[in-house]
């Protein structure tokens, strides 16, 4: 059990860094011009972080999740925290997904979002974060 454990943070803390990095390479993106060499370098990196990082630590941590869940019998589903928990884990994945539709958007040059926004959407993660980490750690209910 301790090595799912041990596998499911690692996998928590490469999915966080996929989110609160990607918003901010929007945010460059944004203000350079469509077609550039600039925005085609940020194409590629959005692409890798996305593809090659973040879906992959995304799954991984709903998997070793689940498995600690389900496998082990961890969760009480009588508990508030649980609860709390899942439904920020759930938008923390709407939020994943969100990021992907604007990434592509960038991919097809057609964003139409300013800096700024990517600027306050960047803030999500770590808010949704904030209480996952309360929920788990204090189990205020």
């Amino acid at each position: 059990m301790e090595w799912v454990r041990a596998l499911h943070v690692i996998a928590i803390i490469a999915w966080m860094a996929g989110l609160l990095y990607l918003p901010r390479l929007f945010v460059y993106h944004a203000d350079v011009p469509r077609g550039s060499a600039r925005s085609e370098t940020f194409k590629v990196m959005e692409r890798r972080l996305y593809r090659g990082i973040a879906t992959p630590a995304m799954l991984a941590a709903w998997l070793f999740g689940l498995w600690l869940a389900f496998g082990f019998g961890l969760i009480d589903f009588s508990a508030g925290w649980m609860w709390i928990k899942a439904a920020m884990v759930i938008a923390l994945t709407i939020y994943h997904l969100y990021l992907g539709a604007a990434r592509r958007a960038f991919a097809e040059d057609r964003n139409s979002r300013p800096a700024r926004f990517y600027r306050a959407l960047n803030e999500v993660p770590t808010l949704l974060m904030i209480v996952i980490v309360i929920a788990v750690i204090v189990k205020p209910f």
